[in-house]
């Protein structure tokens, strides 16, 4: 968890400095004001991206060369201090004063998630996203995921590069047999972590929407298949398209939601629910993997939630025990827990509103 943050010239943010509750922060403010810059920020600070999918150019103030974040944080017992500036030159990242972790070692110091507004393309979006939020589950769950997937997508480089280059069938194969054999390696890493997160998936299912949630991990080939066949039987289209068609990087998670096809048959109030219910269930199994209590940004909750499911999905949150940054357009909307942290941010000003006005 974070326990201090400062934000320079980060969009409308010129010099933001926050002292975070371990338990639960509101920011609360007018459309556009800078709230959810800040949780942005916060966000960059862990991932060492814009979970906005916005560029370095639109994150960096108009009329400034750099934008520079830091945070003290928590971590097993002891303190740490993380730094990130990035610029036309490029991301610097710092943790305990150096550099060589990268953005790995920015997600170890710091892991959290986010649910915002579009957090519903985790149901509705394409494959990509439910492969990342496995991902994520394994990268903290299982001690080796980080180096099985960069050696994975690093043979995958490779075997494209030998296909968009039409070099012969036995330079192919020699790459296919280091490509499976990283493959299953990766495949066991998300089930394993899957597996972990399927009680929580179930609970959470259960209270945010009340039925049971279906999970089915595709493994990205034909499941009855050696994934060395495969590839060999499909060698002629992977040379005519330049690419490998089968492998965990084609994987998916189909989430079936009251036995049908969750992407396709909820709302999209549904299946913001939903996708909350699995951030907050691999946060939950993040965290007892990890002995100690992660990050959770909400972004303007209420959106698109009636009051019943805006009460559930906050009662799922604090169950988690996590440390809570949350938006909101009215602060009496989300609820004030005590000992709660209140801010109030204006055309990116930030001011902590003092404990008497809170509880008032």
């Amino acid at each position: 968890m974070i326990r201090l943050f400062r934000a320079t010239n980060f969009r409308c943010l010129e010099n933001a400095e926050l002292a975070l509750s371990p338990q639960f922060n509101l920011i609360y403010g007018a459309n556009a004001s800078g709230k959810t810059s800040l949780l942005e920020a916060m966000a960059y600070l862990g991932r060492g991206k814009s979970f906005r999918g916005a560029s370095t150019a639109n994150l960096v103030q108009h009329g400034k060369d750099e934008f520079v974040l830091f945070g003290q944080v928590d971590s097993l017992s002891r303190t740490r201090s993380l730094g990130v500036r990035n610029s036309r030159s490029g991301l610097e990242v710092r943790v305990d004063g150096d550099s060589e972790g990268g953005v790995a070692a920015l997600a170890e110091a710091l892991p959290l998630q986010v649910i915002d507004p579009e957090v519903h393309n985790l149901v509705a979006g394409g494959p990509e996203q439910r492969r990342r939020f496995l991902d994520w589950v394994a990268f903290h769950v299982e001690q080796d995921h980080l180096l099985a997937w960069r050696r994975f997508r690093r043979a995958l480089k490779q075997r494209n590069a030998a296909l968009r280059a039409k070099s012969g069938h036995a330079t192919i194969h020699s790459w296919s047999a280091e490509f499976v054999a990283l493959s299953d390696e990766l495949d066991e890493s998300r089930r394993r972590a899957l597996g972990a997160a399927l009680e929580s998936l179930s609970e959470f299912g259960r209270d945010l929407l009340g039925t049971e949630l279906g999970f089915d991990y595709q493994q990205g080939w034909n499941k009855d298949r050696r994934l060395i066949e495969v590839l060999e039987e499909g060698v002629e289209r992977d040379l005519q398209l330049g690419s490998t068609q089968h492998g965990p990087h084609r994987a998916d998670l189909k989430i079936s939601y009251d036995q049908k096809q969750a992407r396709k048959l909820v709302s999209r109030g549904q299946q913001k629910l939903l996708a909350s219910a699995m951030i907050l269930a691999a946060t939950e199994t993040a965290q007892t993997a990890l002995e100690r209590p992660l990050l959770l940004l909400l972004d303007d909750p209420a959106a698109e939630l009636d009051n019943d499911s805006l009460e559930r999905l906050m009662a799922g949150v604090a169950r988690l025990g996590c440390q809570v940054v949350a938006t909101s357009l009215d602060p009496a909307v989300l609820g004030m827990p005590v000992g709660a942290a209140l801010f109030h941010v204006e055309r990116g000003v930030l001011t902590a509103v003092p404990a008497a006005e809170n509880r008032a």
